[in-house]
């Protein structure tokens, strides 16, 4: 597997920045962060900067889901260290989005993610306008 581009890496380069505590439950026998704790605090992180963006919740009719995620495991992350998850938007199609991440322990990049968000309520139309100017405004900075 490639690595990630170097810009990838560097917090600077996203728009939203987010901070969440390990928790000793989040390790496995070899005494490091579990992988299913990655996602779950990339996911923690996302729905966080989904409401960062107005985003949180279905009452007007929008609706999505994941259509898939990558998590690019870089080093290993341990407790009690909080980590930094820095979030930025890359791609945007008609009725989807990719949402890009990055998790800092310690001051190094320990992993990221890749998100592909599928609009599907409602059906047949593009991705609402004013949620799309939302998206645009968070792109990652890349050089």
């Amino acid at each position: 597997m490639p690595r990630p581009a170097p810009h990838r890496l560097l917090p600077e380069s996203y728009p939203h920045h987010q901070v969440i505590p390990t928790r000793f439950q989040d390790l496995d026998a070899m005494g490091h962060l579990n992988n299913v704790a990655f996602a779950a605090m990339f996911e923690d992180a996302r729905v966080r900067f989904f409401r960062a963006i107005g985003r949180e919740n279905a009452r007007d009719g929008f609706r999505a889901v994941v259509a898939s995620n990558t998590i690019s495991y870089l080093h290993e992350g341990g407790y009690p260290a909080d980590v930094a998850i820095a979030i930025g938007v890359g791609h945007i199609g008609a009725r989807s989005y990719e949402v890009l991440a990055a998790m800092h322990q310690d001051g190094r990049a320990i992993a990221t993610s890749e998100t592909v968000i599928v609009m599907t309520h409602p059906v047949g139309e593009d991705l609402p306008a004013v949620f799309r100017a939302a998206l645009e405004r968070m792109r990652l900075r890349a050089p």
